[in-house]
C-alpha cells in the first residue's frame, strides 16, 4: 500500500513538473512576439574559468534575428587567461555581425572581467563598482620544506630541465623565474593591447594605471575605462536606445549552465582544489 502511494506521488510530481515547464515555454513564446525587437541578456557571474557556456549564449543571441543588441551583466573578479580571451573574441564577433553590445558592471568587474567588457560599445558601471586590476598573475605553492618535515621525497624523471617548471615540490631556479616572467609579460602586453584597441586609448596612457590597482566606477569613468555611471536598468535603457527600440525593451535571456560547486563554494574552492597558475584575477 505504501509503495503504491509513493508511486502515485512521484507520478504526480513528474506531471506537475512537465506542466510547469510547458507553461513556462508557452509564456515565453507569447512574451516575445514575431518581428519584435528585443535585447538579449547574458549574466557573467563569478570566476571566469570556462568560456564555453558564455560563448554559446553569445552565438545563440547573435543568430537570433529578434535580438538587436546584447546586454552583458558582469559581476566577476576575473579568471583564466584563455577563457577571458575567448569571451573577448566572441564579444567582438557579435559586434562584427551587427549586434550592439553594452556591459553593465555589477559589484566587481575586474581583471579578466574587465578584459571581456572592454570591446563593448558602451560600458556602464555603478559609482561604487570595483573594476580595473589590469594585469596578470602566476602563483603556485612551494611545499618542499613541509614535505621534508613529514619525511616525504619526490623523485622526478623528466625529458628536459623545464618540464616540471612550477612544481610545488621544489623552488624555482633563476632561469625558470626569468622564463615565467617573460611569459607573464607577453600576456600582459596582450591585455594592454586589447584595451587599447577596444577603448581607443593609447598604450602610453594605459600602462601607468595597469599595475594591478583597482578603481571605483567613478574613478574608471575619469580614466576612460568606462563610458557611463548607472545601474543595470540604466544599461538596459542605453542598450535599447542604441538598437532603436522605443520604450521598455523585450528581453530574451539565455539559460546558462550552473555549476553546483561554483555556486556553493565559489572562488576559494576553485583556487584551492583546481588551481590555475596563470590567471587574470583581482
Amino acid at each position: 500500500m505504501k509503495k503504491s502511494i509513493l508511486i502515485i506521488l512521484v507520478a504526480a510530481c513528474v506531471i506537475v513538473f512537465i506542466f510547469g515547464v510547458g507553461l513556462f515555454l508557452l509564456v515565453m513564446k507569447k512574451a516575445i512576439s514575431p518581428g519584435a525587437k528585443a535585447i538579449g541578456v547574458i549574466e557573467v557571474t563569478g570566476p571566469i574559468y570556462d568560456s564555453r557556456d558564455i560563448i554559446q549564449q553569445l552565438k545563440s543571441l547573435t543568430k537570433n534575428p529578434m535580438v538587436k543588441g546584447i546586454l552583458l551583466r558582469i559581476d566577476s573578479p576575473g579568471g583564466g587567461v584563455s577563457a577571458s580571451q575567448e569571451i573577448y573574441t566572441s564579444v567582438k564577433s557579435a559586434k562584427a555581425k551587427g549586434k550592439k553590445v553594452v556591459v553593465s558592471m555589477g559589484a566587481i568587474c575586474a581583471s579578466g572581467g574587465y578584459y571581456i567588457a572592454c570591446p563593448a560599445d558602451v560600458i556602464v558601471a555603478n559609482p561604487g563598482t570595483l573594476t580595473g586590476s589590469i594585469g596578470v598573475i602566476m602563483e603556485f605553492p612551494i611545499i618542499d620544506e613541509l614535505l621534508k618535515k613529514l619525511g616525504v621525497r619526490f623523485e622526478v624523471i623528466k625529458s628536459k630541465e623545464h618540464k616540471d617548471i612550477g612544481s610545488p615540490f621544489r623552488p624555482l631556479t633563476d632561469n625558470e623565474r626569468q622564463l615565467l616572467n617573460e611569459m607573464t609579460a607577453d600576456i600582459y602586453d596582450q591585455f594592454i593591447q586589447a584595451i587599447s584597441d577596444s577603448r581607443k586609448i593609447s598604450i602610453e596612457k594605459i600602462v601607468p594605471i595597469a599595475d594591478g590597482r583597482i578603481f571605483s566606477g567613478r574613478q574608471a569613468l575619469a580614466l576612460g575605462l568606462v563610458d557611463s555611471l548607472g545601474s543595470y536598468e540604466d544599461a538596459k535603457i542605453i542598450t535599447a536606445r542604441l538598437c532603436g527600440i522605443a520604450g521598455e525593451p523585450q528581453i530574451i535571456k539565455e539559460r546558462g549552465k550552473l555549476s553546483l560547486f561554483k555556486l556553493i563554494l565559489g572562488r576559494s574552492f576553485y583556487r584551492l582544489f583546481f588551481p590555475i597558475p596563470l590567471y587574470l584575477s583581482n
